[in-house]
């Protein structure tokens, strides 16, 4: 459960009768019946480049790509870096998103979700009330998303692919 962790222990608990039961595959494949087709660099960028598009328009994003790199373990799904460097006599910066390779084949509501998550960090850099309300305009149903997300990274640890 370290996905879940900081959760209540009621929410726990109602995980961990759906794995004695055997029922968390059905009840993540009934909430997501299917992947996406998002399964190349190309199509991540102009995915992730609609959303920017629409509720980021002044911020850049010079890459977007998938990266096996990122690991779980050290609790990234995604990654956003920053780095500004100096251009004759004008600040330049570039933006860059990777997400975790395991997002190919995961529903899409995962993958909006970290796209979602990793461009909010273009406005608001810390983890706080500001940052969470941009997610949710963006995702409405965002938490709901995030804890289905935990109980999907739970699942591949005890069973592996869920599709």
């Amino acid at each position: 459960m370290k996905y879940l962790q900081h959760y209540p222990q009621h929410i726990q608990d109602q995980i961990q009768t759906l794995i004695d039961n055997k029922k968390l595959t059905s009840y993540l494949q009934k909430k997501y019946p299917k992947t996406h087709n998002i399964k190349t660099d190309k199509a991540l960028y102009s995915y992730v480049m609609d959303y920017k598009n629409e509720y980021f328009k002044k911020f850049q994003v010079s890459k977007v790509i998938y990266d096996g790199k990122i690991n779980v373990i050290s609790n990234a799904l995604g990654m956003h870096t920053f780095v500004s460097r100096v251009q004759g006599n004008k600040l330049k910066s570039k933006n860059e998103i990777r997400v975790a390779s395991i997002f190919k084949n995961a529903p899409e509501k995962f993958l909006e979700m970290i796209v979602v998550h990793e461009l909010a960090h273009f406005k608001e850099k810390e983890h706080n009330k500001a940052f969470y309300n941009l997610c949710t305009f963006i995702q409405d149903d965002y938490h709901q998303v995030e804890f289905d997300l935990r109980v999907y990274l739970l699942h591949l640890d005890l069973y592996g692919k869920l599709y």
